[in-house]
């Protein structure tokens, strides 16, 4: 296993999971902006290995499997505190919906793997759109500062959602020959 700069950003980007888990239950008035920024940090690390990776030609295989995980678990812990924090119902589907979809993705990938096809199963401007908009909305949900920026980023929650069911059936089309042809459907 070879770790170099981009993969190292992976990781850290999981070490500061804990850490902004922390900071969104400090008792202090300034915890959900140090919760923001601790996450808003991650997730521009999630671009910036990703963009080193390419451009130094560092790509690896640990790295090519960290770096979706390395996302998902900072996303869904965000998702599940904003769940937490708001405890409502028009919050919780939405939120739902993103974590269903991230499960049965990364088991899409995961089969699509092993039958020889995971190269069918890149992202797509569409889940870049998706992670975007979900980032912005987070950062949002997680800071709170003042209500227009809450409600903004409970709208961008929303268009998330539907960019989620959007690129979820993008993956599945994709998929959709190779899966008939391997089970003569």
């Amino acid at each position: 296993m070879q770790l170099n700069i981009p993969t190292w950003l992976t990781l850290f980007r999981i070490v500061l999971v804990p850490f902004f888990v922390l900071a969104f239950y400090l008792p202090f008035t300034w915890a959900p902006m140090f919760c923001a920024i601790i996450f808003m940090f991650a997730a521009i690390t999630d671009w910036f290995d990703g963009f080193l990776a390419r451009r130094w030609k560092q790509t690896t295989r640990f790295g090519t499997f960290l770096d979706p995980v390395a996302d998902k678990v900072m996303v869904v812990i965000a998702l599940i505190l904003i769940i937490e924090y708001y405890h409502i119902w028009w919050i919780t589907l939405p939120v739902a919906i993103m974590i269903t979809r991230e499960i049965i993705i990364s088991s899409l990938r995961e089969w699509m793997a092993k039958i020889g096809k995971g190269s069918s199963i890149v992202v797509s401007w569409m889940g870049k759109m998706k992670t975007m908009a979900q980032m912005l909305s987070l950062v949002g949900l997680l800071w709170r500062p003042i209500p227009i920026i809450e409600f903004t980023s409970i709208i961008l929650l929303y268009v998330t959602m539907v960019l989620t069911f959007w690129s979820m059936f993008q993956y599945l089309s994709r998929v959709y020959k190779p899966f008939k042809k391997l089970h003569n459907f």
